[in-house]
């Protein structure tokens, strides 16, 4: 990528079966459907080119393109089981915008309908950084929770009768919080990738390229499996504590909604 403005385009997943939480690709959040809050992230970051929507409902393309969302094609049903991974998922996404435009995308952008909390500067910084240093294949989001899991980590074991012992041995006589290394997690809020890396990817990001780590504040990195989650961060939301720019500019007054039967 040495084009100074790569061509990006963002991809959100929202197939239509959610065991944990049925139809929450389209749940209300303020008064959008939940991956109306990636559309609108998208449409205030001008570094993506391009963003699409990639789902095998009917039902939430239909929502999607009622809020502004791009939904080309209908994800075919072997990409969308409960075990299907994301990286054959993103390719389709890719071959298929590139092959309906005749042009070659730089960089993928994933943008999960289940982390709304996202801010458009972090999107712009991670495309800036994937640009700045070649040897990168992507740019993730990472964040520091609340707790070091090195410290406090556990598990039953099983050969002591299930007492427990330490999750990570190099915990072993840490005392206080203050002397162990800072811990970082992936939290899933976005994924930048070189589209020739999303090409060649197999099955595992993580083990397969070289990334670099896009710290966010934990209150972001939020992801949405259930309905407690979701009401979290209707919690977090209506205190402040979680910023979405886009209903700052009034755009939470929108009218269409998800369907009764999805929220």
């Amino acid at each position: 990528m040495t084009d100074p403005r790569p061509r990006v385009l963002a991809v959100i997943p929202a197939r239509g079966g959610s065991k944990g939480l049925p139809g929450k690709n389209i749940r209300t959040l303020r008064g959008l459907p939940l991956l109306a809050h990636s559309i609108r992230a998208a449409a205030l970051t001008p570094e993506v080119t391009r963003c699409v929507v990639t789902t095998d409902s009917a039902q939430i393309a239909d929502v999607a393109r009622t809020h502004a969302g791009d939904v080309p094609f209908l994800r075919p049903a072997e990409l969308a089981a409960d075990d299907t991974p994301m990286a054959p998922v993103v390719r389709h996404a890719l071959e298929w915008v590139e092959r309906e435009e005749d042009t070659a995308y730089d960089a993928v952008l994933l943008l999960d309908p289940t982390s709304p909390a996202r801010a458009p500067a972090q999107l712009a910084e991670a495309v800036r950084r994937l640009v700045a240093k070649p040897a990168l294949d992507g740019v993730i989001s990472v964040s520091e929770p609340t707790f070091n899991p090195v410290w406090v980590g556990v598990r039953p074991d099983d050969e002591r009768d299930g007492a427990l012992t330490r999750f990570f041995e190099s915990g072993a006589g840490v005392t206080r919080r203050q002397e162990v290394t800072r811990f970082l997690r992936i939290n899933g809020n976005f994924y930048l990738w070189r589209a020739d890396f999303v090409r060649r990817l197999e099955s595992s990001w993580f083990d397969e390229g070289t990334h670099e780590g896009l710290e966010i504040p934990e209150a972001q990195a939020f992801s949405i499996d259930d309905d407690y989650e979701f009401r979290l961060i209707e919690a977090l939301v209506d205190a402040g504590l979680i910023s979405l720019p886009w209903l700052e500019t009034g755009t939470e007054t929108d009218t269409e909604t998800a369907p009764e039967d999805a929220r």
